[in-house]
């Protein structure tokens, strides 16, 4: 009798150590894994969106202005001398002129929005 009471005590730590483990592994997805994959699918898309004439600055800092695009090679023009350089595409760091872009529609989303409700607002008061 002692025997059958001892193993059903010892299951039910085992299963809260299972589900502790689930946990731990869950957390660890959604707090590493998951934004991580998203930050590479992200960087992924930017250097696939890359175009003549596009400001960029590569992983070794250097800047400059996209001349041609090949399927997996860019070449870039930097500085006033005009001096173009090959790159692989993953070597880009970050799209300037992309990102400007991007921050100017957000501005022009904001002010369309507050546009939006300054009249919602004119209108509820003018009733």
């Amino acid at each position: 009798m002692a025997h059958i009471l001892s193993a059903a005590g010892a299951a039910a730590p085992m299963g809260g150590s299972i589900v502790m483990l689930v946990a731990m592994v869950a957390i660890f997805y959604f707090m590493l894994i998951r934004p991580e994959n998203k930050r590479k699918k992200e960087a992924e898309q930017m250097r696939s969106s890359v175009k003549t004439g596009d400001k960029i600055t590569t992983i070794g800092g250097i800047i400059g202005t996209v001349v041609d695009v090949k399927d997996d090679k860019i070449v870039i023009e930097t500085g006033a001398d005009q001096v173009r350089i090959q790159f692989a595409k993953w070597a880009i760091s970050t799209n300037e002129t992309a990102a400007e872009n991007a921050k100017a529609q957000a501005k022009k989303d904001q002010e369309a929005r507050a546009k939006a409700k300054a009249a919602k607002k004119a209108e509820k008061n003018g009733n």
